[in-house]
């Protein structure tokens, strides 16, 4: 299957896309140049998806929020992609010595801590910019004061170095890191209060959507980028005056929006430029 269609960079950029997918992989094209890595794919075509189960952003463990974070410093801090990648080979030969040659881990704690402490930072960098973006859209759609703040997986009395020695012990007796930014999390509290524990399904979905919403706002203000939203079943769980707000901040969004809907007739975000339906497998333009 083949799909090309043209993305905005920004209001004034507008370049060509094509992918190309086979049971051989998926392969994709920007300009007529073929792209190599999924990175170099993603700075140019940013991409943020609401889906129904947005609300796990929520709900769930700190994988999904550390996914959401790292998503927006990669299109912020451009050295943070090859950070990831060697912290990340780093810290499966230190996990790799725990479980074979406990003897041999201390070899990595210095790149290890070098490394991490570089992603916290940036990391942090980006939770800082986010905060006004933040406080506006989780108003706008929820009417809550949530807080959202970073922890950075280990404690803040040490540095990661520091961390990694005092968990040796610990580490070598469940073959496993513990202290680093692997271990990080972004915290969502109500009064005090992890808001898993307070909010309901739908006040979830809002604050879920409002850290996607101040995440696009940021990057278009920093990086000038016009990114793709992709809106699967928006209207799902949400109704009356929370699906408006819902519409009313992702129409002010300027960015590129593709939404899919069980209803042909759906018209939640005004009359689309292109419709298209999806039978069997097959996508055809109506």
């Amino acid at each position: 299957m083949r799909v090309t269609g043209q993305i905005q960079r920004s209001e004034s950029d507008a370049v060509r896309l094509g992918f190309e997918v086979s049971r051989s992989g998926t392969t994709a094209r920007v300009a007529g140049q073929a792209v190599e890595t999924l990175a170099e794919l993603s700075q140019v075509f940013g991409v943020q998806v609401i889906e129904p189960g947005i609300h796990r952003l929520v709900e769930e463990g700190g994988y999904r929020r550390r996914r959401w974070l790292d998503w927006a410093v990669f299109h912020v801090e451009p050295r943070f992609v090859d950070l990831w990648l060697r912290y990340t080979r780093v810290l499966k030969q230190r996990n790799a010595a725990l479980k074979t040659q406990a003897a041999t881990v201390g070899v990595w704690d210095a790149d290890l801590a070098r490394l991490g402490e570089a992603i916290t930072e940036a990391r942090q960098r980006l939770v800082e910019r986010l905060q006004p973006y933040w406080h506006a859209a989780v108003m706008a759609l929820s009417g809550l004061e949530v807080e959202l703040h970073y922890l950075r997986g280990w404690s803040q009395e040490y540095t990661l170095a520091e961390s990694l020695a005092l968990s040796r012990a610990t580490d070598e007796l469940r073959r496993q890191t513990h202290a680093g930014p692997h271990r990080a999390d972004i915290t969502l509290r109500l009064h005090g209060r992890a808001a898993r524990d307070v909010l309901s399904r739908g006040q979830q979905k809002l604050v879920a959507v409002a850290m996607a919403v101040a995440q696009l706002r940021l990057l278009q203000d920093v990086t000038q980028m016009t990114p793709t939203l992709l809106l699967d079943d928006p209207a799902a769980e949400l109704d009356g005056q929370r699906l408006q707000r819902f519409i009313d901040e992702v129409a002010s969004l300027r960015c590129q929006l593709v939404v899919t809907s069980l209803h042909s007739e759906s018209r939640l975000f005004g009359t689309p430029e292109r419709t298209f339906h999806m039978d069997a497998g097959r996508v055809q333009p109506i």
